[in-house]
């Protein structure tokens, strides 16, 4: 049996799938239904999808800019962590999933929405996402996902069903699109369809963010990117707000080719799935932000972060952004950055990019304790002693085993 829905809260993209949603909840809940759009950087124009909403008959349409929020309270967080997930990915959808499910929550509390709704299927990550996010801000509201619901169980039904209640469908959606996308200001993703076999390489038409690596400049470019208690502040000694200072690194990773991804990750509902990733500007953040901890952060606080950034990452892939641990490891990461502060310089070349230099105020880096030169400031006999202590435990290990006679217990 349905249950009764007044009002809710869709996440909106005024593509044709949404579109189709947006009908399909009036029909199936007769409720009334409002719009929320976030731009997140991903490069399209919004206001077509107001005109797609008014058309459709909604009254109560959001269409908010949020990019600024996006990287200041997400984007920058997570990478002060130097977050990877299994290794490689840069988590560029996962980490846009809880500032969407927050500004629904709000949205439905200022309409007087009982329900929130999103698009995402039933066999990805971004279900439990979107969905932990409502529930973790607001343990009371409804959620409905059609694709969990409905009998729209292909692209015919669909675009039938579209057609029937005269929603407007583009011609190059009339066929089977060769993979899906999803966009925000720090990457892309592309995957299904004609990137399904792992074994088949993508194709350069995937590539929407980043030029070609072959093809890219064939000098290195060298930037500056400084930083203040471990988020990036300015770059080549321009000052930038957080939004426009990844934009600026996206236009500099582009034209040499930085950021390409082609990973097979496990997802959180149990499957493997291969995802083609771009994620230009945030490669490059990474590796600067990695370079000026280098200098800046204390041995035992970086092996520490290093520790945990794997688990910290595991909680935002999977949709934890809101619960307790993840707030927990976020304080102590934070606590580490108060003097990652300085200029990091970095060569950009084809794909690649390196750490060439880093300055700070606040350097632990001693050039009178390492140099190879006559120095005044370290005994060079005080290591024997430090040896001697670290090697104690590994000597009584090994004349242990010249006992002839095993202990007897008897």
């Amino acid at each position: 049996m349905t249950q009764k829905i007044n009002k809710v809260v869709l996440a909106y993209s005024g593509g044709l799938d949404t579109s189709i949603i947006l009908k399909w909840l009036e029909v199936t809940y007769d409720c009334e239904v409002v719009t929320f759009t976030a731009d997140l950087g991903q490069g399209e124009e919004l206001e077509p999808a107001r005109k797609k909403a008014e058309m459709l008959g909604i009254k109560e349409i959001y269409i908010e800019d949020l990019r600024e929020e996006f990287v200041s309270d997400y984007v920058f967080p997570m990478f002060r962590a130097n977050t990877v997930y299994e290794g490689m990915y840069l988590l560029g959808t996962a980490i846009a999933r809880p500032l969407i499910s927050k500004r629904q929550i709000e949205i439905a509390k200022e309409t007087g929405a009982d329900a929130v709704c999103h698009g995402a299927t039933g066999k990805g990550n971004d279900q439990v996402r979107f969905e932990l996010g409502y529930y973790g801000l607001n343990p009371e509201i409804k959620v409905i996902a059609p694709w969990r619901e409905w009998e729209l169980n292909s692209r015919s039904d669909l675009i039938d069903f579209a057609e029937k209640h005269q929603i407007p469908i583009p011609k190059d959606k009339r066929g089977e699109s060769p993979f899906s996308v999803d966009a925000n200001l720090l990457h892309t993703s592309s995957e299904g369809k004609a990137l399904e076999d792992p074994w088949v390489a993508a194709e350069e038409y995937v590539y929407a963010r980043t030029d070609d690596p072959v093809t890219a400049p064939d000098a290195p470019e060298y930037i500056e990117v400084e930083f203040e208690k471990g988020d990036p502040v300015a770059v080549n000694g321009v000052a930038l707000s957080p939004a426009m200072l990844l934009t600026k690194l996206n236009e500099l990773g582009k034209r040499h080719g930085i950021g390409r991804l082609d990973l097979l990750e496990n997802r959180f509902v149990g499957m493997k799935s291969r995802g083609i990733y771009e994620t230009p500007g945030g490669t490059i953040m990474l590796a600067a932000h990695r370079g000026i901890e280098q200098i800046t952060l204390d041995k035992g606080a970086m092996h520490l972060k290093d520790q945990i950034m794997p688990k910290y990452a595991e909680m935002i892939y999977n949709g934890f952004w809101f619960s307790p641990e993840r707030n927990m490891l976020q304080a102590l990461i934070d606590t580490s950055q108060e003097f990652v502060a300085g200029t990091v310089r970095l060569q950009l070349f084809k794909g690649g990019v390196h750490v060439v230099g880093r300055k700070s105020p606040y350097s632990l880096y001693s050039m009178e304790h390492v140099t190879f030169e006559a120095d005044s400031v370290y005994d060079q006999r005080d290591a024997e002693g430090f040896i001697k202590l670290n090697a104690l435990r590994l000597q009584l290990l090994k004349n242990r085993g010249k006992v002839t006679e095993p202990p007897s217990y008897d």
